[in-house]
């Protein structure tokens, strides 16, 4: 074998190793010329960076991510001679092509995420939690000035409201969870939109999910919890 045949191979082998894995994150930053981009998970309650790519002129980016399972990461953005705060996107990781674009001036805000059937379904519940959540924002600022008049039955009937509609927030945080049970977002919801629901409604979902999401990573985690609430 011939020097220059030996350095090829090495050069094939090593660009093979450091492209290994089972996911394909791509995507664009428009507007970014230079910074860094993390992609991270959390591991033990902390945020871990698992890989990291210096944007210098070129605002697209290519990360090759072997990850064990379906699982929320983030892609991260520290950026140069910029004030404010360094953006985070959060996406539902899972095998296969995942692409994220967005811009610099509001990298969390514009970002579209495409390929994870996970984040598919995460996105379609995210649409709806958030009439939630600005309804709930309008009853607070009116429960708010019903207390600053001092009128007793309007601060009652915003009470009301308020613990009316979180009911229905959780319902349908519930409903759709069980809708999407063979998906590892199901348990995932339970985890960070419900976990203080009471532990008899939490155990019925629970025990609707197939025995691929009990497995999962969030599955394991609401099975966790029950035990915990159920111990005490």
């Amino acid at each position: 074998m011939t020097r220059i045949t030996y350095l090829l191979l090495v050069s094939f082998l090593i660009i093979s190793c450091s492209k290994s894995g089972n996911l394909t994150l791509t995507g664009t930053v428009k507007g970014l010329k230079k910074g860094t981009l993390y992609v991270q998970h959390i591991q033990d309650t902390a945020l871990v960076n698992i890989d990291s790519l210096v944007i210098d002129g070129d605002p697209e980016f290519e990360f090759i991510l072997d990850i064990k399972e379906p699982e929320v990461y983030y892609l991260h953005l520290s950026k140069e001679n910029e004030s404010g705060y360094d953006d985070r996107i959060p996406f539902f990781a899972e095998e296969g092509a995942i692409n994220i674009t967005t811009s610099l001036k509001n990298f969390e805000g514009f970002a579209a995420v495409i390929g994870s059937e996970n984040q598919m379904y995460w996105q379609e519940f995210q649409n709806m939690n958030k009439q939630f959540n600005d309804k709930n924002l309008d009853l607070i600022k009116g429960s708010f000035e019903a207390r600053q008049s001092g009128v007793q039955e309007d601060i009652v009937a915003y009470d009301d409201s308020l613990q009316s509609l979180l009911k229905r927030k959780y319902l349908y945080t519930g409903n759709f969870a069980a809708v999407h049970k063979d998906k590892e977002v199901a348990p995932y919801l339970l985890l960070t939109q419900i976990p203080d629901a009471a532990t008899s409604y939490l155990d019925t979902l629970y025990k609707t999910f197939p025995r691929k999401t009990k497995q999962s990573l969030y599955g394991k985690q609401v099975k966790r919890l029950l035990e915990e609430r159920k111990a005490n």
